[in-house]
């Protein structure tokens, strides 16, 4: 089978990945993707791997990446402006660069007719971005996907989707955040979950849906090299938003009480009074990310409120599987993925967290062994060569049917 794989970068992300190599914005579509994927950021090309790995062509496309879309596009004959190279926040420049981007856009836009190769492409569905989706309904035209992973069900609705999707395509969803507003979600043939909860929800509303949990890479150890000196006792990373007030309670509970170092983004909206300034490193993406689990003896875990009860995030995998002893929030699934005092360890609430903070940190014989039992279960039994088996086989079942 042939799936095209849909992501979305976090914009600090792409400016700083650009900002860090200048005239990256000019390289060819390989050279970007490769400088993409050698970032480790998110699921960098986890996915599209392990699929080729069972067989299958699979591609990775990064929708809201206007320097590697608009690179494709030149080189399969849109005669497209290069979008200008990212900026900082500073106001003018913003104004300029939307500026300059509109002008690429309506320039697109005219050239856009002339494409050819393949099908011919689907008509824009109503009130769709312009840049994003005439260059995805030519890279669609172009590869001829037998499926497509959605997994930004939120920036990529079934409106869209639905416009995309030619005779005997399979358009499969993918998610474990806050669901879409306004979507019925009639587009799609399945939606994977890896929230026990998400997956109820949809098949109560009549949408077919099936559990699918995340995973780690094992590759990635290949890519970093030598393990380093483990001279962190305690971290987190993780986002600081509004959206996560229970965890940012905790952490500052865990602040005043251990040696906490944090890293991760929104410290500017906290209250200057928060003792998570005192600990805080700076913000860590990627390689970055990796490289501070691999350094950390403990690292702790904190799920988000739309997880309910259910244990879900790539932080289990993450962390784990860079040989961290993971400390996480105890959920009633987290048996069925890691088992607590074999493969982690888990806290109920802050002071029951600080308490085994103490303990681990003293005991290093058995923190060192649960990390290495933890890294180990993560390795062989929780990686994206499995998940993607799964998906594989989801899809396959969905066209026999067909």
């Amino acid at each position: 089978m042939r799936f095209v794989i849909f992501n979305r970068d976090y914009p600090g992300f792409l400016r700083g990945l650009y900002l860090a190599r200048p005239g990256l914005q000019a390289a060819s579509y390989a050279e970007q993707m490769a400088v993409r994927n050698e970032s480790l950021f998110g699921v960098a090309d986890f996915y599209s791997k392990n699929f080729k790995a069972h067989g299958h062509e699979a591609v990775e496309i990064h929708l809201n990446n206007p320097w590697l879309q608009y690179a494709w596009a030149r080189e399969h004959g849109l005669s497209v402006a290069l979008p200008p190279p990212p900026h900082g926040p500073d106001r003018a420049s913003e104004w300029n660069r939307h500026r300059l981007f509109n002008a690429a856009k309506r320039r697109l836009r005219r050239v856009a007719k002339r494409f050819s190769a393949g099908p011919v492409m689907p008509a824009p569905a109503a009130g769709e971005p312009d840049w994003e989706n005439l260059i995805l309904r030519a890279q669609i035209a172009d590869f001829r996907p037998d499926v497509i992973l959605n997994q930004e069900m939120a920036a990529m609705q079934s409106p869209i989707l639905k416009s995309l999707k030619t005779h005997g395509m399979l358009v499969i969803g993918q998610i474990a955040s806050s669901l879409p507003e306004g979507d019925n979600f009639d587009a799609y043939d399945l939606v994977i979950s890896s929230l026990p909860n998400q997956v109820s929800w949809f098949q109560a509303r009549g949408v077919t849906a099936q559990l699918n949990r995340l995973a780690f890479e094992p590759f990635v150890l290949d890519r970093l090299g030598p393990q380093p000196l483990r001279d962190i006792e305690l971290s987190f990373v993780g986002s600081l938003s509004p959206d996560h007030v229970k965890r940012i309670a905790f952490l500052e509970y865990v602040a005043t009480h251990a040696p906490l170092k944090v890293w991760g983004n929104g410290i500017e909206r906290l209250p200057k009074t928060s003792p998570l300034h005192a600990c805080y490193q700076g913000e860590a993406w990627g390689r970055d990310m990796y490289a501070i689990l691999r350094r950390s003896k403990i690292t702790l875990n904190f799920h988000i409120d739309l997880a309910e009860d259910w244990a879900n995030n790539m932080r289990l995998y993450e962390a784990t599987g860079m040989g961290a002893l993971l400390l996480t929030d105890s959920k009633k699934n987290l048996a069925e993925i890691f088992v607590p005092g074999e493969h982690v360890a888990a806290y109920t609430d802050a002071q029951d967290c600080v308490r085994q903070v103490a303990a681990l940190l003293a005991d290093d014989a058995r923190r060192e062994r649960i990390a290495a039992s933890g890294q180990q279960h993560a390795i062989k039994t929780q990686n994206y060569f499995l998940r993607t088996r799964e998906i594989a086989a989801l899809a396959g079942m969905l066209r026999s049917k067909s």
